[in-house]
Parts: C-alpha cells; structure tokens; sequence
C-alpha cells in the first residue's frame, strides 16, 4: 500500500483538497484500495480542545464544483476534521507533501529532518515552482484548485511509472486494467488512464 500525506497551516483548505483530489484520482483508476491518503495540519489554529474544523465550507464548495464530495463521490469530505502532523507520522508514510515553503520548514521542525527523503513540495510534481496558493489570505480558490490538481496528477504519474510503486500497483489494478495486457515491462501505464484531464507531460 502506498501512503500519502498532504500537509498546510490548519488543515481545512489546500492540504484537505489535496487529500481528496488524490482520493478522487485513484478512484476513477480503480486503485483505492492500493492507497492510504490523510492530510494533516502544522499548526493547532483549527484544532480546538482536540477537536478539529471540518473542511473550510468555500474549499468544500470548490470540490463539489468538481464532482469531489458529492452524494455520489463523497469519499469521506463530510467527515474530513483537521488534525496535527506529529513526528510519527514520518514513520507512517511514503510521500509527505507540504503546500509550501513554511510548511517544508515546519515539517522540517516536526520530523527533525528527512533523512528517507520523503518529504516534498506540492509543486515539485509540476512543471512549476513556487507555493500552492493559499486561499484563506487570497480567497482565489480556483488558483488553489489548479496548484492542487496539477500538482496531485503530477504525484500521480511519479508513482505510476516509477517500477518501485508501479509494480506494487499491479496486484491491485484487478479490473481496473490499468497496466494493460501486455504488463508493467512491456506497457506505458498512462495511456490507459481513465481520468480525463490527466496531464501526460
């Protein structure tokens, strides 16, 4: 199983819409079952006496825009509350995303370093640099949506071509088919993705 971490400030707008944009992305692949994917916070500002905010209602809105959340996907949003990143969650996961630059330095902070080289910047899955744009001081979630999607694609691909993930991955494809007849060694696995606007690079 693959094991994913999306990480911001509080947890309520871009990490939990990275959590369910990858969700959704492995969904329509047939591969959930392949993955374990959370998102988490590096501050306490929406965790009050333990208890975490649910998604930020405007980040929830942008989802659905998106068919994420729905009556017919909802795939945990409802119940989504923010959490704080500990140090074991280093332990736990295979890529740890953080949306960026304070968030590296504060996950830096929690882990004590990365010495497994796990942990990365959202956008470091795209054909940009920079952050992933924070909504809460922009209010700009479609600039959010489009760091987030790409960048979740983008880890998307990474893990699918890569013949450390790739080959794990087939035990799970089932019907999904996503490797094709002919295998992982013999078969580019991206063109048979059913997600329609997945970016091939």
């Amino acid at each position: 199983m693959i094991r994913i971490l999306f990480v911001c400030h509080g947890n309520i707008c871009r990490s939990t819409m990275a959590e369910f944009v990858m969700k959704d992305i492995v969904n329509k692949q047939g591969l959930s079952q392949a993955f374990h994917i959370e998102s988490s916070a590096t501050h306490t500002d929406e965790i009050w006496n333990g208890v975490g905010s649910p998604v930020y209602p405007p980040a929830r809105a942008k989802l659905r825009e998106h068919g994420i959340g729905t009556s017919d996907n909802e795939l945990g949003v409802s119940a989504k509350r923010a959490r704080l990143t500990s140090r074991a969650d280093y332990g736990k996961f295979d890529f740890i995303i953080g949306m960026d630059s304070a968030n590296m330095r504060n996950l830096n902070g929690i882990f004590g370093g990365d010495p497994d080289k796990k942990v990365y910047k959202m956008l470091d899955f795209t054909d940009r640099s920079g952050d992933v744009a924070d909504p809460w001081y922009t209010g700009n979630f479609d600039a959010t949506w489009r760091d987030v999607s790409e960048g979740c694609h983008g880890l998307f691909r990474k893990i699918l071509t890569d013949p450390q993930y790739a080959s794990e991955l087939v035990e799970y494809a089932g019907d999904a088919d996503v490797f094709g007849d002919a295998g992982y060694d013999d078969y580019d696995p991206r063109d048979n993705l059913k997600y329609d606007d997945f970016p091939k690079g």
